[in-house]
């Protein structure tokens, strides 16, 4: 793991226990929540993975929040984002998913997740996992963000994923979506310098690259 050369953040902001936290997590308890536990946290499990990365396609044009809110539906609607489950829905599950209020109910959206499923038992086949084809594309360098301007919608690996995805027969997957997977699956650390989850996140990230990549080190 590599120390944070970077003095603390001027965009934190203290939660209700007074810790300083990135300045999106103060607000609803679900980005509070999402901020301290998940976001950033390396996932290295197939299945999700593949939550991820349909959660992600679901959000576009929406807010995440909408998609927090709706995500305990979203696993009960895609059988728990169980990637051979996913890919063998017919038009039957499109047209029961197209009738189910509690999740997004845009076509487009759904069936891009059915097809996605398909092509993620594929891309597990060839690569040995998701995790492991993700975390090819993190990038040489990433330094803790300093402040809100310095955090980025997308980068030259996220449109690199996104092409490659694309040419595997993907869907739903553009570069400013193959970059927010990075985000939250902890492929990049994105906590602003200062944060008081950062030191966590990296340590686990270092753990995590070690079990993929024995010897590696963390960028």
């Amino acid at each position: 793991m590599t120390n944070d050369p970077q003095p603390m953040s001027p965009d934190l902001r203290p939660g209700a226990d007074g810790r300083p936290r990135c300045f999106w997590a103060v607000g609803p308890p679900e980005y509070a929540a999402y901020h301290d536990e998940e976001w950033g946290r390396p996932v290295l499990d197939d299945a999700h993975l593949f939550e991820h990365l349909s959660l992600e396609g679901f959000q576009a044009g929406l807010s995440w929040l909408t998609i927090l809110r709706k995500r305990a539906a979203f696993r009960a609607a895609f059988a728990g984002f169980d990637p051979a489950a996913v890919a063998a829905y017919g038009p039957g599950d499109v047209a029961r998913l197209l009738e189910d209020a509690a999740i997004v109910r845009n076509r487009r959206k759904i069936e891009a997740t059915i097809v996605n499923a398909g092509r993620t038992l594929e891309l597990v086949e060839r690569e040995g996992s998701m995790a492991a084809f993700f975390w090819s594309f993190r990038p040489a360098r990433h330094a803790a963000p300093r402040t809100a301007a310095d955090l980025v919608a997308t980068s030259s690996e996220a449109t690199a994923l996104a092409k490659e995805l694309k040419r595997r027969g993907f869907r739903f997957v553009g570069p400013t979506t193959a970059y927010a997977l990075m985000q939250a699956t902890g492929i990049v650390d994105d906590h602003l310098a200062g944060c008081c989850v950062r030191g966590a996140v990296e340590l686990e990230r270092a753990a995590a690259l070690r079990r993929l990549t024995p010897g590696a080190a963390l960028r």
